[in-house]
């Protein structure tokens, strides 16, 4: 009986391995693909920045969390991303403390227009 039963499992697996799997495909532009490597880019751009341990002081002195930082800056269009990382790329290699002040503030910036926190409600 048992036996019985083993083949008729082998047999519906070596039936089911014949089935065809449905794939879907479909054409890539030349600029998606250039947007979705510029996109890369920015993101470890911007990453790279706010990875500093000064620019994590900051957003604990205002009371951010990291991650909450994170995956705000992956939710943005690409055009926002874009924008974020030109304006890192233009900052001194040195990256003095106004520039690190200024990441910060752009990023707290993006994170009230999203809604996200409410730093700029408590000042009257």
């Amino acid at each position: 009986m048992s036996k019985r039963f083993v083949v008729y499992v082998l047999c519906l697996a070596v039936l089911n391995l014949g089935s065809p799997l449905a794939a879907q495909a479909g054409m890539v532009s030349t600029l998606q693909a250039v947007e979705a490597s510029t996109r890369v880019q920015d993101l470890a751009t911007v990453n790279a920045a706010l990875a500093r341990e000064e620019v994590r002081a900051q957003f604990a002195a205002l009371g951010v969390e990291p991650t909450q930082v994170e995956s705000r800056v992956a939710a943005l269009t690409d055009s926002e991303l874009r924008t974020l990382a030109g304006q890192m790329a233009e900052m001194p290699a040195g990256a003095d403390a106004l520039a690190v002040i200024g990441i910060v503030f752009l990023v707290l910036l993006i994170l009230e227009a999203v809604g996200v926190i409410d730093v700029f409600k408590k000042f009257p």
